[in-house]
């Protein structure tokens, strides 16, 4: 191989990771914000005030369900002070993106989704592997889609990196040990 062909392979093989890697950052400084299913869910990563005041007004969200387990500082507070403003109920769900989450608890967590008003805004600090677990959950379980639709809420679409060894891979796991109980 020449050095210029050599050159030209790495270009080719690192273009679509970089791609990749500044599409999700751009997603991640935006808020990561997305409709999952028209009128029923939508995700994203830690929302302000002014993303409750918009996502209310602009989408009739009526329940938020936070994810987030770590210790509630000011973030916690201004979300339930714009939840309250905007008349939307919060509901807690905390879970470490870092452990397996067990099919009981997932199954809890259907169970709230499927009783919450819709539509729901689900989120976690920055709505990529938490809330895509809680989005796959939706999808799958509650919404009855596809398995395919489901799986994406688990992708680097949203800023989940479900490789072994990079990221939160425990919640793909989560969610791979969930589909397998409730069979698709």
């Amino acid at each position: 191989m020449t050095p210029r062909s050599i050159k030209t392979a790495a270009a080719v093989l690192i273009a679509p990771i970089a791609a990749i890697g500044i599409y999700m950052g751009i997603n991640q400084m935006t808020g990561n914000f997305h409709e999952v299913i028209a009128g029923e869910l939508y995700r994203s990563a830690q929302p302000g005030d002014m993303v409750i005041d918009k996502a209310a007004r602009q989408y009739g969200i009526k329940t938020i369900i936070n994810l987030r387990n770590e210790r509630r500082g000011a973030w916690y507070a201004e979300e339930k002070a714009s939840a309250e403003e905007n008349g939307v109920t919060l509901i807690d769900f905390p879970l470490s993106s870092a452990r397996f989450v067990p099919v009981e608890e997932s199954e809890r967590l259907a169970e709230i989704m499927r009783t919450a008003e819709k539509p729901i805004l689900i989120h976690c600090e920055h709505g990529a592997n938490r809330t895509g677990l809680a989005s796959a959950i939706y999808v799958g379980a509650v919404a009855k889609r596809s398995e395919l639709f489901s799986e994406l809420q688990l992708s680097p679409y949203y800023g989940h990196i479900p490789i072994p060894g990079i990221g939160r891979y425990a919640m793909y796991q989560s969610w791979d040990e969930f589909e397998e109980t409730i069979g698709f």
